[in-house]
């Protein structure tokens, strides 16, 4: 996706650019030439509907290497007059980073939540205020070394620099979630095709977040075993004809779908029905999940909005309902908003993620002054307090 900036602050889309993904299994790069070719795909035809050329973006990342976990960082203010300043705020958030995190995996964000100064809790901003100690909780994610490189590689051999990698769930959730969502407590579920990925927010800031190793592919795979039809007709049963929650028909005429089988030339006769158990088994199985994921965070009680399903899979016909049913919770699917020029095009959930990234480097400007890459790793203190400091007006009020 390629936007601008209007002066009024909205998004305007230029261009769009789709391919089939190839080269990925469960959101890890499994084949680089593959995608490569994915990415330089939907690049050139994200600059021929623009007519901009393509340098920098920022990507989304997810996979089942992806990991989270919540730290907190502790310093003591030394100035003589011990007001806390950004240099404080910085350093407390490097503490939090300095945890045990194997050598084969990199961070890629350090989320402050919130802070704590000589004790009192639920401070949203302690600069300029005066204490002895600064203490920062943080969410901090991690993934694999060799899968970030590997996704690096994919999207720099396209011929595009990355100007910051930015979890899915948290672009998803710039896109579809409100301030009020987030301070209220909710919980993201971003089906895509490959993984599902989820991220709950409580009082403002990111709590929890997690890559789940299932998605719409899943639901696909399934239809192609248990039917026996090609890939590309078990998409097309899904999309057309699949639910979420399978019901008979009153009229049996209506149950009867006729569509390809393996066998080139022959048509098969298939109930919609049987077509909907089979889908509505596996959604079973990835509500379940997130619900444990929901449980396991211990913030259950604290969701009063609810669950936002968004990303393509998220549009199954009944899958809120039965999440609303299954999870005991206040379901909705969220759609991005608040868009200009091409937005009818994304105005859709299979494109949160890539609005989200969008909203993301709006908000959160990587790039550095001189226009270059922000470098990474995980153990520069230059860049990472150069990357806290561009956040800062984010996450500070």
């Amino acid at each position: 996706m390629v936007a601008e900036v209007r002066p009024d602050g909205r998004i305007n889309i230029l261009g769009v650019g789709i391919a089939p993904s190839k080269g990925l299994d469960k959101g890890m790069v499994v084949n680089i030439d593959e995608a490569t070719n994915a990415i330089r795909t939907s690049v050139d035809k994200a600059e021929r509907l623009s007519g901009y050329r393509i340098g920098m973006a920022y990507v989304g990342i997810a996979g089942k290497h992806v990991q989270s976990l919540n730290s907190r960082g502790v310093v003591a203010i030394a100035r003589p007059d011990h007001e806390i300043t950004k240099m404080d705020v910085a350093r407390a958030v490097e503490s939090a980073q300095a945890v045990a995190v194997p050598t084969q995996r990199e961070v890629i964000h350090v989320l402050p939540r919130a802070y704590l100064v000589d004790g009192h809790e639920n401070i949203r901003d302690p600069i300029g205020m005066s204490g002895y100690r600064l203490e920062v909780e943080t969410h901090i994610v991690s993934g694999e070394v060799m899968a970030i490189q590997n996704l690096i590689k994919s999207v720099e051999r396209a011929g595009v620099d990355i100007d910051d990698l930015v979890l899915q769930p948290l672009a998803s959730a710039e896109a579809v979630l409100s301030p009020e969502d987030k301070e209220r407590g909710v919980v993201l579920v971003d089906i895509g095709g490959g993984t599902t990925d989820i991220a709950i927010f409580v009082h403002g800031s990111i709590w929890h977040s997690v890559v789940l190793p299932i998605g719409g592919n899943h639901f696909t795979n399934d239809i192609v075993y248990v039917l026996h039809t090609p890939p590309h007709t078990a998409e097309y049963l899904k999309i057309k004809y699949g639910a979420a929650v399978a019901r008979e028909s009153e009229n049996p005429a209506d149950d009867v779908i006729m569509t390809d089988s393996f066998a080139p030339g022959e048509q098969q006769e298939i109930s919609r029905y049987y077509l909907n158990q089979i889908i509505q088994s596996r959604s079973e199985q990835l509500l379940a999940m997130v619900g444990d994921e929901i449980r396991r965070s211990g913030y259950e009680g604290m969701l009063s909005t609810g669950i936002v399903l968004t990303g393509g899979s998220s549009q199954l016909a009944g899958l809120d309902e039965l999440a609303r049913d299954m999870l005991g919770m206040p379901v909705r699917i969220g759609v991005p908003g608040d868009l200009m020029g091409l937005s009818e095009t994304i105005d859709a959930p299979p494109y949160a993620t890539g609005v989200g990234l969008l909203k993301w480097g709006l908000s959160h400007g990587a790039r550095q002054p001189n226009g270059t890459p922000q470098a990474r790793g995980n153990g520069n203190w230059r860049v990472i307090y150069d990357r806290f400091t561009s956040w800062l007006k984010e996450f500070l009020p």
